[in-house]
């Protein structure tokens, strides 16, 4: 075990920021790393670099090398100089100090980037080889479609992730097994046997990618680059959201729409602006329901709607909203007891269990606790 240099939280910080980036990469040093990273794998490195506006369209493009019969060589690009870094940040922190090394840089991004790049790979996947559809005649269930289907998930699994291994490179620089040494100083590996030493220079190599690029895919004689987004719109929570627009927008004009974290087409969003409560009531996909109903807002549909208390008592007043194929939105309102600085006082809206029976219930649900159990000196 080595003395720990690198504070975990200045790490995750880094690789926070190096996961949301967006803009073009420099791609001089992107591909100075590619080459890198091949050399440090023990193989020749790579004829051409070519780059793309986005995953999708360099997905699409691997789609057609492995139908012509390339080889994929991310087994030696990437997955056992991983291997090894993963072994000697656990070595070098101690099996008793990983875990909580991982929780501070890992475990913190992980959630959020592993989603993020998570839904870049479904919507690549019904894009390239849509779900097949049995109310659409253009999207039938054949065995063209399925083989389509599986080779384009075989692509993806082919797929380097680029910005988003930002976890791991946050652990990995933590434990000091990344230097954060530019792609120039993984040169040493050129013709060294795959020695730790070059498979640490491995690493190196693709974090400098990861600095600049995003997903990537190594072949024979040829990588597959895809630039980073040039728009990325998230909420207080991480989650991809924009009204009015793309969440996640790439240079080619591929890009995701969605709502608080919710997946919406992109057509959806332009009515959220004239949004009624028939429209509500009247769709019929119910995670889409949910969204225009966040969008108009509780307290406004509650009183549009013409919603009935379930339930009054000392705490505030219990609602249900019934909503067609759908569980039923049940809140509690209630009041601050603190005056606002005017003097009104503001009122919530609390989001509680759809089983839940009386206001005083909803409100300790929201404490963790039981109704009986809920005996506050001040309602607040």
């Amino acid at each position: 075990m080595t003395e720990q240099t690198v504070v975990p939280a200045e790490a995750a910080a880094r690789w926070r920021a190096g996961a949301a980036a967006t803009g073009p990469a420099d791609r001089a040093a992107v591909e100075h790393a590619v080459r890198a990273a091949y050399r440090a794998a023990g193989l020749a490195e790579p004829a051409a670099v070519r780059w793309f506006g986005s995953p999708s369209a360099a997905a699409e493009e691997a789609l057609e090398l492995r139908a012509a019969g390339a080889v994929s060589v991310r087994e030696a690009v990437r997955t056992l100089p991983w291997e090894a870094a993963r072994r000697q940040a656990v070595e070098q922190v101690g099996a008793a100090g990983w875990a909580p090394l991982w929780a501070l840089t890992g475990g913190e991004l992980g959630p959020v980037t592993n989603a993020l790049a998570g839904r870049i790979r479904d919507v690549v996947l019904d894009r390239l080889a849509p779900e097949p559809d049995f109310e659409r005649a253009d999207r039938p269930e054949t065995d063209a479609a399925r083989a389509r289907r599986t080779a384009v998930r075989l692509v993806l699994l082919d797929a380097v992730r680029g910005q988003y291994d930002a976890p791991w490179f946050a652990a990995f620089e933590a434990a000091g097994v990344l230097t954060g040494a530019s792609a120039a100083g993984t040169d040493k590996a050129a013709g060294v046997e795959r020695s730790g030493e070059a498979r640490q220079a491995g690493v190196e190599a693709l974090a400098e990618v990861a600095r600049g690029a995003g997903w990537w895919w190594p072949y024979e004689g040829v990588a597959l680059v895809s630039e980073r987004p040039v728009a990325l719109h998230r909420d207080e929570a991480g989650r991809l959201d924009r009204a009015d627009g793309p969440a996640l927008e790439f240079a080619d004009g591929f890009a995701l729409h969605a709502w608080r974290g919710m997946p919406v087409p992109a057509d959806f969003l332009s009515g959220l602006g004239e949004v009624t409560v028939e429209r509500i009531r009247t769709e019929e996909n119910a995670e889409l329901r949910r969204v225009l109903l966040e969008h108009y807002g509780y307290e406004r549909y509650l009183a549009d709607s013409g919603a009935e208390p379930l339930h009054r008592d000392g705490t505030g007043v219990l609602w249900r909203i019934q909503l067609p194929d759908d569980e039923p939105v049940v809140m509690v309102e209630v009041v601050n007891s603190t005056a606002e600085p005017d003097g009104t006082f503001r009122t919530y809206w609390l989001r509680v269990p759809p089983s839940t029976r009386t206001a005083r219930a909803g409100v300790a649900w929201t404490f963790g606790i039981p109704e009986a159990e809920y005996h506050p000196q001040r309602e607040t």
